[in-house]
């Protein structure tokens, strides 16, 4: 079925923004792992990110953050925001994305879908309870991503 293909690729093929904070102070990283379903009862997305990333501080502090899509144009623009860091630089004014306020929490203007997401449940993932080898790839020299799953509480489209 082909909705349960595009809903598969949006974080493995065509990427995302995750990005947390409000427009006086926020980061955004691009990511390639989530998942969209339900739980109790609401509508939900989930995202992964390590604690060493500045991405990571933000999603601690904060209640709200958006997962936002984009056209194939702007591939190359996510693929710098996943490259460096906002700790040390101002990595979105090195991109043509234009940041946006979105219900309290920041998007970017280019996106096609922004999802609004109020955290609801947040862990660290148990490296014990992995499959070996993902262990090995994924974190033998750093700490396991932060697993965050946010109700849902606006969809912009553009």
């Amino acid at each position: 079925m082909d909705l349960f293909k595009e809903a598969f690729d949006l974080f493995a093929k065509k990427w995302a923004l995750l990005t947390a904070g409000d427009l006086s102070g926020f980061n955004t990283m691009t990511i390639g792992w989530g998942a969209l379903g339900t739980l109790w009862g609401r509508s939900v997305v989930t995202v992964y990110v390590k604690p060493s990333r500045y991405t990571h501080d933000f999603m601690e502090k904060g209640e709200l953050f958006t997962v936002s899509f984009y056209p194939e144009e702007y591939r190359k623009d996510l693929g710098t925001l996943g490259k460096l860091s906002g700790r040390d630089t101002d990595k979105v004014a090195q991109t043509s994305l234009t940041p946006v306020e979105a219900a309290g929490s920041v998007s970017f203007r280019e996106a096609e879908v922004t999802l609004v997401a109020r955290k609801i449940y947040s862990q660290e993932l148990d490296t014990a309870k992995m499959p070996k080898e993902v262990v090995e790839r994924n974190y033998s020299t750093e700490a396991p991503h932060t697993m965050y799953v946010g109700e849902i509480v606006e969809i912009i489209r553009k």
